[in-house]
């Protein structure tokens, strides 16, 4: 066996990233871990023992020791991020071993595949901070939810965020339609129908059409209206992964996939017209979601009706206020859907998305 190897797996990003390193000397062992990498998308690098390089062993962001090799690295300066991985589920003698080495984990092969692909891709996305995450509900049909959803989406990438914009509602028509970008290239929800496990947040952005410097989960004109909670789970929690905002446009209907997408959620904001009907619709929509969401707030828009103002829409639905959506003119007419709403960082409701996000992420920091 030569002292170094290099492996480079097919990557669905396109590019080299940073891997486990891998020390063993058994060869069905190796094949295994080297399987289990190319599934991660990591670059894993190879050796008997212990590195020579100065570094080697310290750097590397996960260290995979093979059972066999565990007595060859037993002077080694410990560190965290070590799993020992073996075969034999009976051998008690693991366990002494991996505290003579100082590792974290003990990992048996089959069982432990998943977790260990999970580990991997974590070192290999570089997974740091997750996403900011807000919902987007309408209190009632035709309350403006998408509408905020576009214009949040827009602001945060105005911002330099990293911003992906999801539409969990499948009979809305198309947020790509709302952002006047319905042909452009990139995959839609029915892509992912088959998504289980773990899907690579890297290779999830890259695939998705960028309108307006963020990118769009929408759907397509075909005839599916729902993908697999579980697709759904995979889907949002590697757009979590990758960091910076998230914003889903969620459906006022509760099935198992929306259920999927309010676990992932940091808030939700349930947009309410100042009218009775509304306010009527809105206390059904935030009865069902609030038993499942851990930080429900209002958004009020007008015109009010007689009686009505924010704080009192807020205290009769007992959720906190986030303030009063602005409607603009621009969007009410016919030709108003081809511009983004808040586009260009003027107008009232670029003013009111902004300061959301100062609130949203001041909070978050504190938090």
């Amino acid at each position: 066996m030569t002292d170094v190897v290099t492996h480079d797996p097919p990557s669905a990003a396109g590019g080299r990233r940073s891997g486990p390193l891998i020390v063993t000397e058994d060869p069905h062992l190796l094949d295994d871990l080297l399987r289990l990498c190319a599934a991660a998308g990591a670059t894993p690098e190879v050796h008997p023992s212990l590195p020579e390089r100065r570094g080697g062993w310290e750097a590397a962001p996960l260290v995979l020791v093979g059972d066999d090799a565990a007595r060859r690295v037993r002077g080694a300066t410990r560190r965290r991020g070590v799993v020992l991985v073996g075969r034999d589920q009976d051998d008690s003698g693991v366990w002494r071993r991996a505290v003579e080495i100082g590792a974290d984990h003990v990992l048996m092969l089959p069982d432990g595949e998943q977790w260990l692909v999970d580990r991997i891709a974590d070192v290999a996305e570089g997974v740091g901070r997750p996403a900011l995450t807000v919902g987007v509900i309408g209190g009632r049909g035709g309350a403006g939810a998408s509408t905020l959803a576009c214009g949040l989406a827009v602001t945060s990438a105005r911002e330099g965020v990293r911003t992906l914009l999801v539409d969990a509602d499948p009979l809305g028509g198309g947020l790509d339609v709302l952002l006047g970008g319905e042909t452009t290239e990139g995959l839609r929800w029915p892509a992912f129908a088959g998504s289980r496990g773990r899907v690579g947040s890297g290779a999830l952005e890259e695939s998705l059409p960028e309108l307006h410097s963020l990118r769009v989960l929408s759907w397509d004109r075909g005839d599916r209206v729902a993908v697999p909670p579980q697709a759904v789970r995979a889907v949002l929690a590697a757009a979590r992964r990758r960091g910076g905002t998230v914003v889903v446009d969620l459906p006022r209907r509760f099935d198992e996939g929306v259920a999927e997408a309010l676990a992932q959620l940091d808030l939700a904001v349930l947009v309410v017209p100042a009218e009775l009907r509304a306010l009527a619709a809105a206390g059904r929509v935030a009865s069902a979601f609030g038993m499942v969401l851990r930080d429900l707030r209002v958004a009020v828009r007008g015109p009010y009706a007689p009686g009505l103002d924010a704080r009192e829409v807020a205290r009769l639905l007992g959720l906190p206020l986030v303030g009063e959506v602005p409607v603009e003119s621009a969007l009410l007419r016919p030709s108003g859907g081809r511009t983004p709403p808040a586009a260009g960082g003027r107008g009232p409701l670029a003013r009111f998305c902004k300061e959301f996000w100062e609130r949203a992420l001041i909070e978050a920091g504190a938090a």
